[in-house]
Formats: C-alpha cells, sequence, structure tokens
C-alpha cells in the first residue's frame, strides 16, 4: 500500500506507459501504410435510380437489380459490391435532389437508371433531359466513371413526346462522354412471362436476363473504376 502511494512508483509507470505509446505509434508508422495497402476492398458501385433499381413488386429483394447484378459480376471474378440507390416512383428531379446525399456513401462507380417515371408522367422532356445532364456531371465532376441507363417513352403518348424523350439518352451520352446503355428493359419488355402484372416492372427471372444483357457494360464500368483507383494511388 505505501508503495502505492509512493511518487516514485507512479512516475515509473507513467514512463512505462509513455515507452509502450511511443512504441505502439512507431509500429504503426512503420507497418501500417503497409498493411493498409494491402488491403483490398470491392469496387463499390452504386445502382441510382427508380422502382426499376429498387426491386419494386418483387417479393423478396435478393431477386432485385442490384443484388443479381452483384451475384453475376462475382461469378466472373469481379470483387464488387452493389449499392441499392433506387427509389420507387423517383423522378429524374427525385433524382437531382438527392444525388449528394447518395454520393456520400463513397461509390467507386455509378449506374445512372432515371426517367422512366418522367416518360409515365409526361414531364417535358428538356426537364428530363437538364435533370440527368446535371446528374452525371456531378458525378463526374467527383472523379467517377458512370453508367447512363436508358429508358424509352411509351407511344401512347404521340410520336413528338416519343421522339424527343428517345433522343435524351443518346445525346446526354455524347455530351458528356459517358457510355451509354440504350434501354434498361432490353430483353424482358417483350416478354409477357418476365413482366410483372403490370407489364412495366420486371418479375425475378426478367430481372436476371436484364443482367445477362446488361453485364458487359458494367464490367467496362468496373474496369474504369479499378483504373481510377489505381491511378489515385
Amino acid at each position: 500500500m505505501r508503495e502505492l502511494l509512493a511518487p516514485k512508483f507512479w512516475l515509473q509507470k507513467a514512463l512505462q506507459g509513455l515507452c509502450l505509446a511511443t512504441l505502439a505509434l512507431a509500429m504503426m508508422m512503420t507497418y501500417g501504410p503497409t498493411y493498409g495497402a494491402d488491403v483490398k476492398t470491392p469496387v463499390r458501385i452504386l445502382a441510382f435510380g427508380d422502382s426499376l433499381t429498387a426491386g419494386y413488386g418483387l417479393a423478396d429483394l435478393t431477386d432485385s437489380f442490384p443484388v443479381q447484378l452483384e451475384k453475376a459480376l462475382k461469378s466472373k471474378g469481379h470483387d464488387v459490391a452493389v449499392m441499392p440507390g433506387g427509389i420507387s416512383g423517383d423522378t429524374s428531379s427525385g433524382g437531382r435532389s438527392r444525388l449528394d446525399w447518395s454520393l456520400a456513401e463513397k461509390p467507386d462507380a455509378v449506374i445512372v437508371e432515371l426517367g422512366g417515371n418522367d416518360a409515365l408522367r409526361a414531364i417535358d422532356p428538356k426537364i428530363t433531359a437538364d435533370n440527368l445532364n446535371a446528374i452525371v456531371r456531378h458525378i463526374q465532376e467527383q472523379g467517377l466513371p458512370v453508367l447512363i441507363v436508358g429508358m424509352l417513352a411509351p407511344p401512347n403518348l404521340g410520336r413528338d413526346f416519343e421522339d424527343r424523350f428517345n433522343a435524351i439518352y443518346p445525346k446526354l451520352a455524347k455530351d458528356t462522354g459517358a457510355p451509354l446503355y440504350p434501354f434498361f428493359l432490353e430483353g424482358a419488355i417483350t416478354q409477357p412471362e418476365l413482366m410483372q402484372n403490370d407489364h412495366i416492372h420486371p418479375n425475378p427471372q426478367g430481372v436476371k436476363v436484364i443482367v445477362a444483357k446488361i453485364l458487359p457494360a458494367v464490367e467496362k464500368l468496373v474496369g474504369q473504376a479499378e483504373a481510377h483507383r489505381a491511378a489515385a494511388k
């Protein structure tokens, strides 16, 4: 007990603690950066869109586009994590307003799938074009590769609207230099057995077909993200 009360005892303990802290700091400085460089984290892809990426109408969200896409990419040997960023009912305006919040998740690349609800609501294609242009350019300003996924207008809105809307995505790709996958629902929309009863959203098998179609384009996006990572080191 007397030893515990002695100033000399506490001074020795303090010096021992200081030595241990100094040793720990030296080890972190020596080994920390090397260890960190060896840790490989998956390429994080944000699937930024509406109900088509949110998995609307699916009983099990493991059947949704982000989950099936991640599985397909991993089966090809890619170390990836596909982050769900779809909100059912979202328009291009809604996507534009929440973009910074979604990018706060620190993706390495972004798939932009928006505009379908704009067409269904007959929103002026100029508004849709302006929003999508702002979204893609903002992503690019963050130094992130982006894949534009197009949509097609329903034919019941008239030829003029259809032509103006369908022209949005090719022009956006040309103006921004971002790659374009022309139509998200390619391979599924014309096959009733691959669609839900609303004839707008794919069922699990339809999502599988969509993923298989878009996979090569997303693999290129992963390659861009990996090259960007390497250049940043």
